[in-house]
């Protein structure tokens, strides 16, 4: 398998290389030429197996290049310290199905993805006998993961940067209370958007970029959308095993557009499951582009879904690229139009492509708080308020009686605020967040200047 940039200057990678270019060096995204198209019998034979056998049956078709046995053990570390034995539990509530995503270390849907890259980060490092320096930015959950995914690991440095104030105190403490040398925290006055824009700018600094050896968590890092592919699987076998349906449906909350890019793949892999639901907070940029052919930015909405908060998904080139036929030239203008301009706009007949793939749907606060606590009284499950998007669109629009497949994308307990004010109690606590208030945080203030953060790292990586 090899892959290329969706703007046409980078190409003839392997998964090793394009794991380690993360960003590509013409500033595009990095894709396979090609994506597998998997036989029925062989999804009906994949119905059977675990989440670690089926990760590694999917990661083997993009990962070639990584021996088998090498492979095969990386992912089976990743999910060894998950709390529930299916790794990704499907569970039926009412008359749809709750992919559940947080039984990783971090209670997040990151950890999936993020286990796996922390274990291939230092298989890399040490073939390799190089050094790596990760450079993120997180609107809440990736950054915990990531960290965790990667804490105290030799040769490796992770610099984290998160919107000052713009995630839940838990997320924040999650990251900011690890006390490894290797971690280093950064809380950008700004958005998501600004943490992300400014992490960008530094990855398209080749010379800064080589230097240092910057490496990207963010799903513009391939390898996490490659190991998110695998639940959409496991969670269709769960749900066909019970009913004998095949034509699911799969409700997806997302800000940054690689949660449900990743479900757009495993469709494109043959998985037969209907249109994808997108479904978004207040912060509606995708809703507007499925709905009215309107890609265009506005400003960032605090809201009690902080993980969802973005207006620029960093993921929609890709999209951008299959959508215009992989035209790497079309691709490229676009995004420097959007950078120009911050709109882009899509024909009739693009609307129509775009159609087949998706539905959106855009959930305001007083529908997630209502929808939290509606699900549990009818119930009795809590869901998060990055869920209860999910579980309010897909209700919303689905239409007709397929099995409806809503992701699960945090605890509860990461939005104990949000929750307690849906349903008027705290959620139970999992073990991984006891005390969590009581450890000293660490992390640096800073303004909205890529200039400064990387003065920052310089200055904290001469210093190790």
């Amino acid at each position: 398998m090899r892959y290329l940039s969706t703007r046409g200057r980078v190409g003839g990678l392997s998964f090793e290389d394009a794991v380690l270019m993360g960003l590509a060096d013409d500033g595009g995204l990095l894709l396979p030429e090609s994506i597998p198209v998997i036989p029925e019998k062989t999804l009906h034979d994949w119905a059977q197996l675990s989440y670690s056998d089926l990760a590694f049956n999917i990661l083997s078709l993009y990962a070639d290049d990584i021996p088998p046995e090498t492979l095969h053990a990386l992912i089976t570390r990743a999910y060894a310290g998950f709390d529930h034995p299916e790794i990704t539990p499907v569970v039926q509530r009412d008359d749809l199905y709750i992919l559940e995503l947080f039984h990783g270390p971090t209670l997040a849907f990151k950890d999936l993805a993020l286990q796996f890259l922390g274990n291939l980060f230092e298989y890399l490092t040490e073939k390799n006998g190089s050094r790596m320096n990760i450079l993120g930015a997180t609107s809440g959950d990736t950054g915990s993961a990531a960290i965790c995914g990667v804490r105290g690991r030799k040769n490796i440095n992770i610099f984290i940067l998160h919107p000052n104030g713009r995630v839940s105190p838990v997320q924040r403490m999650q990251m900011t209370t690890v006390p490894d040398a290797n971690v280093f925290n950064v809380a950008v006055e700004g958005t998501f958007d600004t943490c992300q824009s400014i992490v960008k700018e530094l990855f398209e600094d080749l010379e800064f970029k080589e230097r240092f050896s910057l490496a990207s968590i963010n799903s513009i890092n391939w390898a996490r959308l490659a190991a998110q592919i695998v639940y959409y699987f496991y969670a269709w076998g769960r749900v066909w095993k019970a009913t004998g349906r095949e034509d699911a449906t799969f409700a997806v909350p997302t800000g940054n557009f690689g949660d449900v890019f990743a479900g757009l793949l495993a469709r494109r892999m043959g998985l037969p499951v209907r249109p994808l639901i997108i479904a978004t907070n207040e912060n509606n940029i995708l809703t507007r582009f499925v709905c009215a052919g309107d890609y265009s930015t506005g400003q960032v909405v605090e809201t009690i879904a902080p993980s969802m908060d973005i207006q620029v998904a960093s993921n929609f080139e890709r999209y951008l690229y299959l959508l215009y036929g992989q035209d790497a030239q079309r691709t490229r203008g676009a995004m420097e139009t959007f950078k120009k301009t911050h709109a882009l706009g899509f024909s009739a007949e693009e609307q129509r492509l775009v159609a087949k793939d998706f539905s959106s749907h855009s959930v305001s606060q007083p529908e997630i708080t209502a929808t939290i606590r509606d699900f549990h009284q009818k119930t009795g499950y809590l869901l998060d308020p990055h869920t209860a998007v999910g579980v309010a669109a897909g209700l919303k629009l689905r239409n007709d009686d397929s099995p409806l497949i809503c992701l699960s994308t945090a605890h509860p307990a990461k939005f104990a605020k949000a929750v307690h004010n849906a349903v008027g109690f705290d959620p139970p606590r999992p073990a991984q967040l006891a005390g969590i208030e009581d450890r000293p945080e660490r992390y640096t203030v800073m303004r909205a200047d890529s200039q400064a953060v990387k003065a920052l790292m310089v200055e904290k990586l001469q210093s190790l």
